[in-house]
C-alpha cells in the first residue's frame, strides 16, 4: 500500500504543537507528538439556511451585504413592488417600489439602495433610490431594458447587459444623479449576474445569442476585458462579492442548479452547492459571506441561504502583521494615499510642499505625474487610476479649494470644495467622494464628479482625523479638537452617528483609504494600529517605524502605511499590513482530527 510521502512526494511533519492555523496551512496533514493524534486542517465552505422571504418571488434584484440585505421588485403570479430587508436573522417588509416590476437589477447598500430597469408593462429604464425607509425616482437609464445586471453604490452604480431586444452589451455609469454610456460588453447577453464597485466591475453567465453563456469580463471603469470562464454556464444566476474575489450561484444549466463557484480574479473554483438549486433568484454580500433568496424551483420560493468561506478565528495579537514594502523615491510628511496594497498611490506632501505622485504595484513605487497645485495633508479617496486629490495646505501657507482628479497618469482641475481646508477625512470614489472636518471647519462636502456640495456637518468638529468607505457609508475616527481625540462617526449619506470610540485618542493618523464603514484600519501616531468592524475598535499589531503624518491606502485585511515625519527627517519607508484569517462560523478553528 502507498504511503503519505509518495502519494504527496514528502513526509508529513512531526510537530510538537499545532502550527499556526490560516489560509497558508489549508490542505496540510501534520503528526501531533504531545497528543499523539494525526491532523489536517479543512476550510470550511457552507450554505445554511436563513430566515425565509415573507414574499416568495423570482426574477427579483438583491443588495445588501448578509447581515443587511435588500430585496426589491421581481413576480409571483404578477409584477411585485414589495421590499424587504435582511438582519441577518429574517426579512421585515420596507418601503414599495413606486414602479412594480420584474427582470429589473439592484446596487447599493440596505439603507441605500439602487434599482434600474426591469419589465412593468413593457421593458423600463426607470431608476429609484432607496434611503432605508422609501424610494423616490433617480435619472433615467439611456437604454430601456430587463434581464440586466448591476453592481456598486447607489451613488456609484453600474448596469450592463440586458433584453431590450435583442440582448444588449450597454453599459451605464450612475453618479447618484444620472446615468452616462460607459464601455460595451465584448459579449451581449442577458440574465446575467454582476459583482463589485463602478470601476472594478464583473460580468458572469447569461444568455448570449439563444447560447447559454460562461464568458467573465471585467471592467475598468473604461472597457470590458476577458476573465476566467465558469465552470457551469449558466443563467438566472445571482451574484456577490468583488472583482478580485467573487461569488455566483444557482441558475439554470439544463436544469436548475444550485452550483456555486468562487472568483480568485483568475479563476472560477467550485465549492459547495446550495442546498436548494433553482434559478431567477437574488444575491448580496462578499464571497467569503453570500447571500442568496428567492428565486424559481417549480413555483417562486422564498427561500434564503448564506454562504460561508473560512478556515480560522481571527487572533490580531498573533496573526496580524506589518512587513517592509519598497520605499518611496520621495521622503516626505502630510502625504495622502488611495487605492489598494498592490495598486497603491501616493501624492503630496512636505517638506517643502510636494506635488509629486508615486504608484506603488505592491514591491516597488514609481514616479508619476505630478499634482498641478503642490500641498501637504490633502484630502483623498480613489483608485490608482481614478483618484481624486482636494483642499490641502498650499504655498504660500494656507489652506486650498482646489480639486484634481487622476486618470492614471495625469492630473487634471475638478470643482473646487466650497471651503478651503486641509487635514480633513475622506471616503469614496472619484465621482462620489466626501470630505469632512479638517482645519477650521466640522463641514461636511460631498463631490459628484462635477461640484462640491456641502451636507451635515461632523458632531466633533477636527482635523487630522482619518476617513475611509462610501459617500453614502462612510467613516471617520480620531483627530485633533484641538487636543487628541478617539472619537469615531459613521456617515450614512446625510448626516453623521457617533459609535464606539478608538482604544487611542490620536491626531494625524492614517487609514485605509479603501476599507469601509465595516472594515477599517487606522494605522500610525506614532505606531499604534486598531483595526473596526463595523462595531468596535481592536487594537493590533504596531508597525515597526514610529512616526506621524503618515499616507494610507488598502484595506482592513491588506492595508498599506507610507513616509510619515520622524525628527529631523520625512521618511520614505514603507510597511504592509496583513490581517490574520476570518473568524470561522463555529467559532473554532476548522480542522479534521484522526488519532493515530
Amino acid at each position: 500500500m502507498a504511503n503519505y510521502s509518495d502519494i504527496r512526494g514528502y513526509r508529513v511533519k512531526y510537530l510538537s504543537s499545532d502550527p499556526t492555523l490560516n489560509t497558508s496551512t489549508e490542505g496540510q496533514v501534520w503528526y501531533n507528538s504531545t497528543s499523539g493524534t494525526l491532523k489536517s486542517l479543512v476550510q470550511i465552505k457552507a450554505w445554511s439556511s436563513g430566515g425565509n422571504l415573507n414574499t416568495g418571488r423570482r426574477f427579483l434584484a438583491g443588495a445588501g451585504t448578509q447581515s443587511a440585505g435588500l430585496a426589491f421588485g421581481g413576480y409571483s403570479t404578477a409584477n411585485s413592488n414589495a421590499t424587504e430587508e435582511y438582519s441577518g436573522y429574517n426579512w421585515a417588509a420596507g418601503g414599495n417600489l413606486g414602479t412594480a416590476r420584474r427582470y429589473l437589477a439592484g446596487a447599493g447598500i440596505q439603507t441605500a439602495g439602487l434599482a434600474f430597469g426591469g419589465f412593468s408593462t413593457a421593458n423600463t429604464n426607470a431608476t429609484e433610490e432607496y434611503d432605508g425607509s422609501t424610494w423616490t425616482a433617480g435619472g433615467n437609464m439611456g437604454t430601456t431594458r430587463s434581464e440586466l445586471a448591476g453592481c456598486g453604490l447607489q451613488t456609484a452604480g453600474l448596469a450592463f447587459g440586458g433584453n431590450v431586444p435583442p440582448y444588449s452589451n450597454s453599459t451605464e455609469e450612475y453618479n447618484g444623479t444620472s446615468w452616462t454610456s460607459g464601455g460595451n460588453l465584448n459579449t451581449a447577453r442577458a440574465e446575467l449576474t454582476g459583482a463589485g464597485i463602478q470601476n472594478e466591475g464583473l460580468a458572469v453567465g447569461g444568455e448570449a445569442a439563444s447560447a447559454v453563456s460562461a464568458a467573465t469580463e471585467e471592467y475598468n471603469g473604461t472597457s470590458w476585458t476577458a476573465g476566467g470562464n465558469l465552470n457551469t454556464a449558466r443563467d438566472g444566476l445571482a451574484g456577490a462579492g468583488l472583482q478580485t474575489s467573487g461569488l455566483v450561484f444557482g441558475g439554470l444549466a439544463g436544469s436548475n442548479t444550485g452550483a456555486t463557484e468562487q472568483y480568485d480574479g483568475v479563476s472560477w473554483n467550485n465549492v459547495p452547492s446550495m442546498a436548494t438549486a433553482r434559478r431567477q433568484l437574488a444575491g448580496a454580500g462578499i464571497s467569503s459571506a453570500g447571500l442568496g433568496f428567492g428565486g424559481y424551483t417549480t413555483t417562486a420560493v422564498a427561500n434564503t441561504e448564506e454562504y460561508f468561506s473560512s478556515i480560522d478565528n481571527y487572533n490580531p495579537s498573533s496573526t496580524d502583521a506589518w512587513a517592509s514594502g519598497g520605499n518611496l523615491n520621495t521622503g516626505r510628511y502630510g502625504i495622502t494615499g488611495a487605492g489598494t496594497q498592490t495598486a497603491g498611490l501616493g501624492f503630496g506632501g512636505y517638506f517643502p510642499f510636494k506635488n509629486e505622485t508615486e504608484e506603488y504595484n505592491g514591491t516597488s513605487w514609481s514616479p508619476s505625474g505630478n499634482l498641478s497645485t503642490a500641498r501637504s495633508i490633502p484630502g483623498g479617496t480613489g483608485t490608482q487610476t481614478a483618484a481624486l486629490a482636494f483642499g490641502g495646505f498650499a504655498p504660500p501657507g494656507g489652506a486650498t479649494t482646489a480639486t484634481e482628479e487622476y486618470n492614471g497618469s495625469t492630473w487634471s482641475g475638478g470643482g473646487s470644495l466650497n471651503t478651503g481646508r486641509y487635514a480633513m477625512g475622506a471616503g469614496g470614489t472619484q465621482t462620489a467622494a466626501f470630505g469632512a472636518g479638517g482645519t477650521g471647519t466640522g463641514n461636511t462636502e460631498e463631490y459628484n464628479g462635477t461640484s462640491w456640495v456641502t451636507t451635515n456637518p461632523l458632531n466633533t468638529s477636527r482635523n487630522g482625523q482619518g476617513g475611509c468607505g462610501s459617500q453614502t457609508a462612510g467613516l471617520v475616527f480620531a483627530g485633533g479638537t484641538p487636543s487628541p481625540s478617539s472619537a469615531t462617526e459613521e456617515y450614512d449619506g446625510t448626516s453623521w452617528t457617533t459609535v464606539n470610540s478608538m482604544n487611542t485618542a490620536r491626531n494625524d493618523v492614517a487609514p485605509s483609504q479603501s476599507g469601509t464603514q465595516t472594515a477599517a484600519l487606522g494605522m500610525g501616531q506614532p505606531v499604534a494600529t486598531e483595526s473596526y468592524n463595523g462595531t468596535n475598535w481592536v487594537t493590533t499589531v504596531s508597525m515597526s517605524s514610529p512616526r506621524t503624518s503618515v499616507g494610507g491606502a488598502g484595506t482592513a485585511a491588506a492595508g498599506l502605511g507610507f513616509g510619515g515625519y520622524a525628527l529631523p527627517v520625512g521618511l520614505t519607508t514603507t510597511e504592509e499590513f496583513t490581517a490574520g484569517g476570518p473568524a470561522s462560523p463555529t467559532g473554532v478553528a476548522a480542522s479534521t482530527l484522526t488519532t493515530s
